[in-house]
């Protein structure tokens, strides 16, 4: 159980000045805090133009621990009096307060599949949570009968309690189809649009890649329903026969990180490559992402940056490109925000993800739709970033991955 007496502001501080440590195609070059991948230009056809390791300003940075001792956490939500939802995956959603002190889990979630990469994962709030106190999870369900042995990513939503004790009325409004045999790539990101539909992304479940290439399933897609679970009349496969209508984008692997443009309002998304070629996109309505047909990532095995992409092409006619994309090595990115504070004014407008195995928290500036620049910070925390969210207060709020993780809060010096 996490642990309820940790301050705010504890003993152990860490004020760190970074540029970081890229990943990238080409050389790395010494400048100032840390070491900076001067990176190469974007994939032919791709969005971004050529990457700058120049990622002015520096910012001094003041990283504390908000709390401690949460058992496999995997996402944070920021409630209207400023405490957190936290999904963990062992299957407990608890309330952490500022001051660092968790709830009980909350009674009425689910029940979930916590093997391998499954259990409790994503969590939402209603956009009108103000009045119906809406709570949205995604979470591996096992399956039963003919499924017996499967599972799949589920999504439910229900009425949390005003004493924040419990979960009421719980429906399940979306199953990914079909359930397979696997204890991985579930995706489970959720994001509410301004029209007030609900964004789901599914990984293909591993074992099942070739299947983000069929419409007639949801594996390995990002699905757009209304929050009652139906089809939206405008999503882009609605009236093709044979077509799943809560389609909204298909060739996705494995979606752990999602975000609305702050300014334009489109879907951004990040997704694992297999080894090296982890991607960001701009993930539009019926378009086609690529995978396992194209790719910018190599076989497990293969040797590092010498071999040839999953699919044989990093491109082709009708499939989107990414925004920018991550080789020869995998930094396994899981969250997503774009910053739209004012505790950090020259960040403005950027876009951060976490990375598991990259350890870090990477910063992307933003030209419009291109990413000009990159950099990666707090890598000498040491720990695998698993979702990171914008705070009421602008500061940027972390939780790491593993049995005993913890909570961070990072704002200027």
């Amino acid at each position: 159980m996490p642990t309820s007496n940790h301050p705010a502001n504890p003993p152990r501080r860490q004020t760190l000045r970074w540029l970081g440590a890229g990943l990238g195609s080409t050389a790395l070059a010494a400048c100032g805090g840390g070491a900076v991948l001067v990176l190469g230009e974007s994939p032919a056809g791709a969005a971004s133009g050529p990457l700058s390791a120049d990622t002015q300003p520096r910012v001094k940075l003041t990283v504390s621990i908000v709390a401690s001792g949460l058992s496999r956490p995997w996402a944070l939500v920021f409630l209207p009096d400023g405490r957190m939802l936290v999904t963990e995956r062992t299957g407990a959603l608890r309330i952490v307060s500022m001051d660092g002190k968790a709830s009980a889990p909350i009674r009425g979630v689910p029940a979930v599949d916590a093997r391998g990469q499954g259990g409790l994962l994503d969590v939402a709030l209603d956009p009108a949570f103000a009045s119906n106190r809406r709570v949205y999870l995604s979470y591996a369900e096992a399956g039963s009968g003919a499924d017996a042995g499967r599972n799949g990513t589920a999504v439910a939503r229900g009425v949390l309690s005003a004493d924040g004790a419990s979960l009421t009325d719980v429906q399940v409004i979306f199953r990914q189809t079909p359930k397979i045999d696997s204890t991985a790539h579930f995706g489970s990101r959720l994001v509410f649009a301004p029209d007030g539909t609900l964004f789901v992304t599914l990984g293909d479940r591993y074992s099942q890649r070739d299947a983000a290439q069929d419409l007639s399933n949801t594996l390995g897609k990002v699905v757009r329903i209304r929050s009652d679970g139906s089809v939206p009349p405008d999503n882009p496969f609605v009236g093709r026969a044979g077509v799943r209508e809560e389609i909204w984008s298909y060739g996705h692997r494995n979606v752990q990180g999602a975000a609305l443009h702050p300014v334009t309002g489109e879907l951004w998304t990040h997704e694992h490559g297999p080894q090296g070629g982890d991607e960001v996109n701009i993930t539009r309505a019926g378009r086609n992402y690529g995978w396992p047909k194209i790719s910018y990532g190599c076989e497990y095995g293969a040797p590092v940056g010498n071999c040839p992409p999953v699919g044989g092409a990093t491109s082709a006619p009708g499939m989107e490109q990414p925004v920018t994309y991550w080789v020869p090595t995998s930094i396994a990115p899981c969250g997503m925000a774009f910053y739209t504070g004012s505790l950090f004014p020259s960040w403005r407008g950027n876009l951060f993800v976490g990375a598991l195995a990259g350890q870090a928290l990477w910063r992307l500036q933003l030209d419009g739709d291109r990413v000009v620049a990159r950099e990666a910070l707090l890598a000498d925390l040491g720990e695998r970033i698993r979702d990171v969210r914008e705070g009421p207060d602008g500061a940027l709020y972390l939780i790491s991955d593993g049995a005993s993780a913890k909570m961070y809060r990072v704002q200027p010096v």
